[in-house]
């Protein structure tokens, strides 16, 4: 399984701002160049994360990005269902344009898959955002980018 670019950047997101002291406010531009992904691509997680309420955004002068206590306990398993759907792994029925599989009404395969892929979503789900950030990630994380203070 492979997570989708966006599930990808708004991990990257909130672990970013887990490690921000309480009172900074970084942009989504100084978030996006300290993990290095395009600013456009990074204002689209924002958003999403932001109606999700994981995520303050607020604008102009004094504004930024700030993580809320929802976010900072947020359950990494609930974050990667709510950016990958809840789509199947493979796609049986064909989409709008292909032929569904032929296999598809005996099939055991797909029962299969979908139960790994919950077990994967599952094995996330005790894990949250403030223990993404935990020694040694946090750190390190400290030191990509523009340095924001330090808790």
């Amino acid at each position: 399984m492979r997570l989708l670019r966006s599930t990808d950047l708004a991990l990257r997101v909130l672990m970013r701002l887990a490690m921000v002291a309480e009172d900074a406010t970084p942009t989504t531009r100084e978030v996006a160049e300290a993990i290095a992904v395009p600013y456009t691509h990074t204002t689209k997680v924002v958003a999403e994360l932001q109606r999700m309420g994981l995520v303050d955004a607020r604008r102009g002068r004094g504004g930024g990005l700030s993580l809320t206590a929802a976010g900072r306990s947020a359950s990494v398993g609930a974050v990667v269902r709510a950016f990958e759907g809840e789509g199947e792994v493979v796609d049986c029925e064909g989409g709008a344009s292909a032929t569904p599989c032929p296999v598809l009404p005996a099939c055991r395969l797909r029962g299969a898959l979908r139960q790994a892929q919950e077990a994967f979503y599952a094995s996330l789900d005790p894990l949250t955002v403030s223990d993404m950030v935990t020694t040694p990630t946090g750190p390190l994380l400290l030191t990509l980018g523009p340095p924001p203070p330090r808790i």
